[in-house]
């Protein structure tokens, strides 16, 4: 049967802006030097998903060895989304995703879960026309699995009436620990365990297995 419930992450899923959040973290620390520059690129790509404020803090007390300052990472924080915003609100979607969304909204009661401030995700669906699509978008500071439990507490499902879209191992671990479906987005800086299935984009012909639920 058809899943009665999709999660959605969303950079990387449903719009191709993880670049964009990429080049913006590179530019908070564009004053120190390239291998420093490297390391942020690193980092951020390794731990996809994770709030923007865990990996400042993260940035700014393991990488720089500097003490813990709540307002420099609440600073940084805003420049930060200053630097992205309307760029991911004006970022392509990923192929096929925005027709995904609003066919699945016909049967199914759809969500995003998502590292992003939820304050802001929020906006951001809104702004781009997609909220009607959506039952809840949900975001940081809660974790995935909290999202994602709470989701399955609102709606009185199991994971095995879910799937899960994400495109990175924090998506996958969330998925792993609330015992929900897996479906990756295939990209570059990912490795996802052998035997997870991968997509290319929502024009992809393993998408027929959400008719076979306990294929996923």
């Amino acid at each position: 049967m058809k899943p009665k419930i999709i999660i959605y992450d969303f950079d990387g899923v449903i719009c191709d802006s993880v670049d964009v959040k990429t080049e913006a973290f590179i530019e908070l620390y564009r004053g120190h030097n390239a291998d420093i520059q490297t390391s942020v690129r690193q980092y951020h790509l390794e731990n996809g998903g994770i709030s923007r404020f865990e990996k400042i803090k993260y940035l700014q007390m393991e990488l720089l060895g500097l003490p813990e300052s709540k307002e420099m990472i609440m600073d940084l924080s805003f420049r930060f989304a200053e630097l992205v915003k309307e760029k991911v609100i004006n970022s392509n979607y990923i192929n096929g995703a925005r027709d995904f969304i609003k066919k699945h909204a016909k049967d199914c009661a759809q969500f995003i879960c998502t590292g992003t401030p939820e304050f802001e995700i929020i906006d951001i669906v809104e702004r781009r026309g997609l909220a009607e699509f959506f039952s809840g978008v949900y975001g940081s500071p809660k974790s995935k699995p909290v999202i994602i439990k709470q989701i399955l507490e609102e709606t009185s499902a199991t994971g095995i009436d879910c799937v899960f879209f994400g495109d990175t191992m924090t998506d996958y671990k969330a998925a792993i620990e609330c015992k929900v479906p897996f479906v990756g987005l295939k990209n570059s800086h990912t490795q996802f365990p052998e035997g997870t299935i991968l997509i290319n984009d929502f024009h992809d012909v393993k998408l027929e297995l959400l008719s076979s639920k306990p294929a996923l």
